[in-house]
Parts: structure tokens; sequence; C-alpha cells
């Protein structure tokens, strides 16, 4: 599955092997676990992040990973939003600093 990321204008396409959804269902589920007990969302905490916000916070996991330019998480973490949104198409980011104003995209 691919996963496009429009970074200001700048697109990339994130394959994501079905492998990673298959293996990965533990590791997305601890991601879930961990943001039950709330997170901190640039100037906000969210004590219950819904499905919106938890893509908004792994997709600035994908922006850290292609900063550094780390693939593999970026694949990984693509990976938990496509797993909990199939229709998931494209996620639109800012360099801005705003996680909340990160825009899913989906079929």
């Amino acid at each position: 599955m691919i996963l496009r990321i429009f970074v200001d204008e700048h697109e990339q396409q994130i394959t994501v092997p079905d492998e990673i959804l298959m293996d990965a269902k533990d590791f997305f589920d601890r991601l879930d676990k961990d943001m039950d007990n709330g997170y901190q969302m640039s100037r906000t905490w969210v004590a219950k992040p819904d499905l919106t916000q938890r893509c908004q916070i792994v997709a600035n996991k994908i922006l850290t990973a292609l900063e550094n330019d780390n693939h593999d998480t970026a694949a990984l973490m693509a990976g938990y939003i496509l797993s909990r949104v199939p229709n998931a198409y494209a996620m639109h980011l800012n360099l801005e600093g705003d996680m909340t104003m990160f825009d899913l995209e989906t079929r």
C-alpha cells in the first residue's frame, strides 16, 4: 500500500509492504495504548485522542523520520495510519510546528 505525504508543496510516497501491516499489529496496538493515556499535541494536551488526532500524532512521527532520513520508521508509521484508516490516501503536513493542522485525505 502507498501513503502519500505532502509536506508543504513537496510530495513523497511511502510504500508500506503488506508484511508490515500484518507483522506490526502488536506494535500498532502499543502505540494506541500509549496514546490512550493522552498526548501533547503541539500546545494542547489531548486526554483522549480520537482517530484523526492519532493519525496526526503518528504523522508527526513520519515527518520526524523523513527529516532524519529514516525511511523504515516512516514506513512503519505510515503502516499504522493505513491499518487504522484503510481508505487513507494522503497526509498533508506542514513545517509550522502544529500537528493539529495536519490533514488526512481518504478515498
